[in-house]
């Protein structure tokens, strides 16, 4: 979408964002994380980063100007189901095939990205959830088994968009919701006996 801007008698004409689409995973974390600064500060730097607005322009809005602007933003949509396959340098990558199978170190691993700070792991999250596919026909692909994704995950800060991002996470979080409310009972109970003595261990009860 594209905003027009007066200023000393001459109109410039400049681009704000028309979907999600066109916002990097990094610039997405950028937003999320700018959230803990003044709102001053965070509305200035949500404008310049969907837009083509100078920041020196957009110092000088007023205030009518600025609402005006986020409430195009506000309508920003998420379109379409999860690409569960997509590309990035010439390599394609693919959402875990079959989420009934994921192990129990890729779920860890999410679980303790999620507790350390989902917004500022949001790219570590996604290099569990996307691999790259190593087979693929017609509609079913398979992709590597996990291990570091440290540069998977640096390359999708880079160039993942956050529509992608946003698509995945509400496909993961409904499964995953799914998952933990058909959990055999008696892996819940087995895991609760295996902390349990954990706990009893580190305390040191039972020692000699």
């Amino acid at each position: 979408m594209k905003v027009k801007v007066k200023k000393e008698g001459k109109l410039k004409t400049y681009k704000i964002v028309d979907s999600w689409k066109d916002v990097t995973l990094e610039k997405w974390q950028q937003l999320v994380l700018g959230k803990k600064k003044s709102k001053t500060q965070e509305a200035k730097e949500t404008i310049k980063a969907l837009s083509t607005l100078p920041i020196k322009l957009v110092e000088e809005m007023s205030l009518s100007d600025v609402a005006a602007i986020f409430e195009r933003l506000s309508k920003l949509q998420i379109e379409g189901k999860l690409k569960k396959v997509f590309e990035i340098d010439g390599i394609e990558y693919g959402f875990l095939p079959d989420l009934d199978e994921i192990t129990l170190g890729e779920w860890a691993d999410i679980e303790h990205y999620i507790k350390d700070g989902i917004d500022k792991n949001m790219h570590k999250i996604m290099a569990v959830l996307f691999r790259p596919v190593t087979s693929k026909e017609g509609k079913m692909y398979s992709v590597q088994a996990y291990k570091d994704g440290r540069q998977r995950a640096e390359k999708f800060r880079k160039k993942m968009n956050a529509e992608q991002v946003q698509q995945s996470l509400v496909f993961f979080w409904n499964l995953g919701n799914e998952l933990l409310t058909t959990l055999p009972l008696f892996l819940m109970e087995k895991m609760n006996k295996i902390q349990a003595e954990m706990n009893l261990a580190k305390s040191g009860v039972g020692s000699e």
